[in-house]
């Protein structure tokens, strides 16, 4: 029997998922409310690791187009004190291949492949039924009925509402995010300053990252604590206003340092938001969560990666497993639950290093994870 199966969302999570089950020879809906592929940016830049995210691309069957699109040499890493001091310099073997980085956006092609994408398709609320299925209904008023709906529609995810109360709640944590284009044609210095992969640097409470994306794009990051409305004496669209803002707060750091937001183009705000640690929900029947949409945590490296993976085994779990579909659902739940729920710990618990009193902490937290 063959099940009439939709993914809302189209981002890593919900394209591994119909990716997998397409290369099972299962048909997959995938209803992404953005009219087109290219209807806003598609982000920055992923670092996906060898035992997660690579290991969905291979179960997709895409592990080495992967390999030919990814850059190895964006595992680089430069820690700066905030006086410009360099405190660690990290090169990746020639050979590393443990956590290369993509662009968003490649990755998104790369998973789009020849899928049965409906673009345009907002879903505003998930109804499970019991014997005639789950019923979707979109923003236009249309409705229409699956065997299995899953929700891979991140942080604010509308699927969420068919089995869990649960509403993501702010870190105290804000990201400012702006970009630099053409950085070594046009900002020599910066560079340099950067190098090959991603630059930090880490004061009181806050923090600058700059990461290099592909063609000579660079996204940079201001991260600090402050009050969810810290922004509302600023008019978010004037640029300068902002800017100036970022440079009070970094005030007292180095001027190469603070380039980086002298020469950033424009301002996105971005407070972190995550859901409990171990967040999880009855079971129930034709609907399920994955990725950011089950369980949002701090963006440090795990959130895409481990939303991958989920999508594929699921997808396994679909085409390969119990002849009951939501058996299979069930037992997959489990064992997401479990992993993301130490995934999460680790990741509050290093956002409250990296983002904290004690700089020195940061560090700490760099020498423990990095390989030597």
């Amino acid at each position: 029997m063959r099940h009439r199966i939709a993914v809302v969302g189209g981002g890593p999570g919900g394209l591994a998922f119909a990716r997998v089950l397409h290369r099972h020879g299962h048909h997959v809906t995938v209803l992404e409310r953005d009219p087109a592929p290219d209807a806003r940016p598609p982000g920055g830049t992923l670092d996906l690791h060898e035992g997660l995210g690579q290991l969905a691309l291979d179960k997709a069957g895409l592990l080495a187009e992967f390999q030919a699109l990814s850059r190895p040499e964006g595992q680089a890493m430069r820690i700066l004190d905030p006086d410009g001091t360099v405190l660690r310099d990290w090169r990746p073997r020639p050979d590393d291949r443990a956590n290369p980085e993509i662009d968003r956006g490649q990755l998104r092609d790369l998973l789009l492949g020849p899928l049965d994408v409906r673009w345009g398709r907002e879903v505003t609320q998930v109804v499970p039924r019991t014997r005639a299925g789950v019923l979707v209904h979109f923003a236009d008023g249309r409705e229409e009925t699956f065997d299995l709906v899953v929700g891979a529609d991140g942080a604010w995810s509308r699927t969420r509402r068919a089995v869990s109360p649960v509403t993501p709640h702010y870190t105290g944590v804000t990201t400012v995010e702006t970009s630099l284009d053409d950085v070594d044609t046009r900002h020599p210095d910066l560079a340099r300053l950067i190098g090959d992969g991603s630059l930090a640097v880490y004061g009181v409470n806050r923090k600058l990252v700059a990461q290099r994306n592909s063609g000579g794009h660079v996204k940079v990051y201001a991260q600090f604590r402050a009050p969810l409305d810290w922004q509302a004496a600023l008019d978010p669209a004037d640029a300068e206003a902002v800017r100036a803002g970022l440079l009070t707060l970094f005030d007292g750091w180095a001027a190469p340092v603070l380039d980086l937001l002298h020469h950033g183009t424009a301002f996105v705000h971005r407070p972190l938001y995550v859901l409990p640690v171990s967040h999880t929900w009855p079971h129930v029947s034709g609907v399920t969560l994955l990725g950011d949409a089950a369980h949002l945590m701090p963006p440090l490296g795990a959130g895409a990666n481990l939303a991958l993976l989920e999508g594929a085994e699921l997808a396994e779990a679909v085409a390969t497993g119990p002849e009951d579909l939501h058996e299979a659902v069930r037992a997959f739940e489990e064992r997401m639950w479990a992993r993301a729920g130490r995934w999460a710990e680790i990741t509050t618990a290093g956002l409250e290093r990296l983002v904290g009193p004690n700089p020195a902490e940061a560090l700490a937290h760099f020498d423990r994870v990095q390989p030597s």
